[in-house]
Formats: C-alpha cells, sequence, structure tokens
C-alpha cells in the first residue's frame, strides 16, 4: 500500500465540522484513500453507483435521510457525482445532523462541484486527487528503486491499478482509457460524437509539448473549432488533461495567448497513441520527460500548498522556457533536459526583464524539482 501524501491532512479534518470532498479523476484511488482514512473506524458506506442509493439520496428529505443514517457517525458516499442533487442532500446532512462526519468522493468535477458549490458554500473541505505521486511512490519503495524505475514510469505513469500489476501494465491502461477515462464526459456533459472525443485526445496526445492549434486540431478531426474547444474544455474539468497558458508582461515579441496541454498521467498519454517502447526507441522522449516534470511539480505544489502561477514563455523568435514559475512576486524559469549533457540556450532577455532566475531540470537534479524539501 502506497501512503497517500493528503491521507494525514484528511484524517485531520475529521469531525471539524464541515463536509469533506475528495475529486479526482476516475481510477487514481480515492474510494482506497477514504478507506484508508477511515480505518478501524465504523462508518456507513454508500455508493452512487448502486441505483438503490441513487433513488433514496436523490430528494431525500430529513426524516428519509435520518432512516438512513441511523446511529452512524461517519457516512462515505463513494461516486456522489452519479446522485443527483447531492449538494441539497449533503447540505441536509451537514445541518441537521451535527454529529455526523460526511465524506463524498466524485470523479466528475463538472458534475460533483456543479452541484456542491452553491448548497455547501462555506461548509466543505475539499481536496484533489492525483494519480500517485513520484513522491509516494519513492517512500514507498526507496530511493535507488525509484531512480531504476523510472524510465518504466515515463512509459506507464502512476496509476495505482498499473503500478499494482507488473508485466500487464499495457493491458491495464487500455482498460482504464478505453472503459474509464470518457465515463464522465459521455454520461454528464452530452456529447454527440464520443468518436470525435478520442480524436482529439489523440491529437493533444501528439502534440505534448507544442503550443496547440485548435484550427489544427478541428481539421484534422473534421469539426469546427468551438467543438474542440469546448471538448478540450470537457477533458481538463474531467482530469484528464491540463492547460499551461503563455506568460506575457512587458517584451513586445512574447507570444500572449497560446496554450500548451499537457496529461496528467504519462501511461494514460501513451495508451492514447499506443505507444510503450522503452526510453532507447522512442523519438518522443522529451516530450514525456517534460510531461513528467509537470504533472508531477503539479502534485507537489497542490498537496503542499506551494501556491504559484505556471505558464511557458516563447518569443515570435522561438526563443523559449518550457516552464516558469510564478510565485511571491518573483519569476523562476526552468529548461528540462533529459539528458544532463544536453546544451540549453538560457535566453538573457527573460532573464533581464524579469529579473528571473532559471534552472535546468535533468535527470540527475529532478527530484529537487519534484520532490517537497518540506
Amino acid at each position: 500500500m502506497i501512503e497517500r501524501t493528503i491521507k494525514k491532512t484528511i484524517f485531520n479534518k475529521l469531525f471539524k465540522g464541515k463536509t469533506i470532498i475528495l475529486i479526482g479523476a476516475r481510477q487514481v484511488g480515492k474510494t482506497t484513500l477514504i478507506q484508508e482514512v477511515l480505518h478501524g473506524k465504523d462508518f456507513l458506506f454508500l455508493n452512487g453507483d448502486d441505483p438503490l442509493v441513487r433513488e433514496r439520496l436523490t430528494h431525500a428529505n430529513t426524516k428519509e435521510i435520518e432512516t438512513i443514517i441511523g446511529n452512524s457517525k461517519i457516512v462515505f458516499i463513494d461516486e456522489a457525482q452519479r446522485i443527483e442533487n447531492i449538494g441539497l442532500t449533503a447540505k441536509i446532512i451537514h445541518d441537521q445532523f451535527k454529529t455526523v462526519q460526511l465524506i463524498m468522493s466524485g470523479s466528475s468535477a463538472f458534475e460533483l462541484r456543479n452541484q456542491t458549490n452553491e448548497p455547501l458554500t462555506g461548509r466543505k473541505f475539499e481536496y484533489f486527487l492525483y494519480p500517485i505521486s513520484y513522491e509516494e511512490y519513492e517512500s514507498s519503495i526507496g530511493y535507488l528503486d525509484g531512480l531504476s524505475d523510472l524510465e518504466n514510469r515515463l512509459i506507464y505513469g502512476f496509476y495505482p491499478d498499473v503500478i499494482n500489476n507488473t508485466g500487464d501494465e499495457r493491458e491495464v491502461l487500455n482498460e482504464i482509457s478505453q472503459s474509464y477515462l470518457f465515463k464522465d464526459i459521455l454520461a454528464f456533459a452530452n456529447i454527440k460524437k464520443p468518436e470525435v472525443l478520442g480524436k482529439i485526445l489523440q491529437a493533444l496526445a501528439f502534440q505534448v509539448g507544442s503550443e496547440v492549434s485548435y484550427n489544427e486540431i478541428a481539421q484534422l478531426t473534421g469539426v469546427d473549432k468551438n467543438t474542440v474547444s469546448s471538448y478540450i474544455h470537457l477533458l481538463e474539468l474531467s482530469y484528464i488533461v491540463f492547460p499551461l497558458t503563455s506568460f506575457s508582461r512587458n517584451l513586445r515579441n512574447e507570444i500572449k495567448t497560446n496554450r500548451k496541454i499537457y496529461f496528467y498521467d504519462n501511461g494514460i498519454r501513451n495508451a492514447l497513441i499506443q505507444n510503450f517502447n522503452p526510453i532507447g526507441l522512442r523519438n518522443d522522449t522529451g516530450a514525456l520527460w517534460e510531461n513528467f516534470l509537470l504533472s508531477e511539480r503539479m502534485k507537489r505544489n497542490h498537496y503542499h500548498k506551494h501556491y504559484s502561477n505556471s505558464y511557458f514563455w516563447r518569443t515570435k523568435q522561438q526563443q523559449e522556457i518550457d516552464y516558469v514559475e510564478e510565485s511571491e512576486g518573483k519569476i523562476t524559469g526552468f529548461e528540462f533536459k533529459w539528458n544532463p549533457k544536453a546544451k540549453a540556450n538560457i535566453p538573457a532577455n527573460f532573464t533581464k526583464t524579469y529579473d528571473a532566475t532559471v534552472h535546468i531540470i535533468s535527470k540527475e537534479n529532478f527530484r529537487d524539482f519534484i520532490i517537497s524539501q518540506g
């Protein structure tokens, strides 16, 4: 069992007078984490995938809820996004049953958040769970084993089922990407052309590390630019991909409106293009390394509350910085190089204009970038 970084945080929020909500993509380990937090405690488990649970908790009144809860002091509603009006039901539990700790997990951000934001304003602690982080993985298996398995993780990623099924990684990733990945979007977003969604994801997978052109993807997939934009927005809301926008403040020739799009997990990205070749046989190692570092940095910053704004930087003359972080009024740049000996050209106009330092992140020092130093 790999210990999750936010387990202790959630445990310490029990019985603090608020509903606890855990959100994340499907299959990242939300149910397992809550069950670990509640290990040794009596709790009522309600599964939103169960039709009877859905029926009883939709439009439930106080009396019905009292019957369902009984003497339970902890209520865990899993797959809460499947229950209509779950926000209002949660509000009743929170307001009328003061001694009950309500915990909800959900995989569909756009559904769960739309339903819970207003009813639970000021009544909730909300947390996000990513696939397992390198930091969590290394803590579990050790420093040297983590390093020796790095290339595998660049290929297969960090979904719990992938890590737990050595030798069957491709099968597990194909199952996740084909059976689970689209489930929430198809169920809740009224997608009329699921095959287009798959094509858009494939196009994004091939463009990791490059600026994304919605027009280009529209031509590739045969739909209009607005459809591409709305589908990508849904992919972001369901925690499959995340955007990086361009940093621009002072220089006239900076790219101001473009964005790059990355995957929360390398394994899912590779499953979409059906390429599980080892690092030595690939021509996209730089893109894999960049995607890995950015997704891991995001996990680190989120779990350890390192608040910052994230960007990439490029000029029309193709000068660029892979990743830019703005925190406490300071600008820091990062260049990603898989090969520690690869030469990096740091644009002087970036460092001078923004009084910025730029760090090169390679295999030799990547841990400093993605593991919190306390």
